[in-house]
């Protein structure tokens, strides 16, 4: 699963020794939340340093996958590509990462198909990307109903 935040909703975050033990969001605003079909979508964070510069950063990438073409997805993608965002991961192991904590997330890239055969998907493809200072922080799994009130 993944939740979903414009960046500049959420006002402030309570982080100690890499672990996130609350997000606070500015008044009346929820995060969105997206069921992902189990072994379609996936976190990858790259580490990019430059020994010369003495520079590093982490490079996140999420991709999901969201079964069926129809409108209202359609229109849910048109919001998500028009905001910087934060996303909140939830990884096939119970943990929750929190991307995009500086300097926000982004719609960056997919497609949307019908496929070919009976059996092929028909859906939507997104890549979200985001430059931070430091790797994902984890979220405290207590404070994930939350995001939604």
């Amino acid at each position: 699963e993944v939740y979903f935040i414009e960046f500049n909703n959420v006002s402030s975050v309570t982080q100690a020794s890499g672990v996130i033990s609350a997000i606070t969001k500015g008044s009346g605003k929820v995060f969105r939340k997206y069921e992902l079909v189990p072994g379609t979508s996936s976190l990858t964070e790259n580490i990019n340093a430059n020994v010369q510069n003495g520079t590093v950063y982490y490079a996140q990438e999420l991709s999901i996958i969201l079964n069926k073409l129809q409108a209202n997805t359609r229109n849910e993608i048109l919001l998500l590509a028009k905001n910087i965002l934060v996303a909140v991961v939830g990884d096939a192991n119970g943990k929750y990462w929190y991307l995009g904590k500086v300097a926000g997330i982004n719609l960056t890239g997919g497609s949307g198909a019908t496929g070919t055969a009976q059996g092929d998907r028909s859906g939507y493809t997104l890549t979200f990307s985001a430059m931070e200072a430091e790797l994902a922080p984890e979220v405290n799994s207590s404070i994930i109903a939350g995001l939604l009130t």
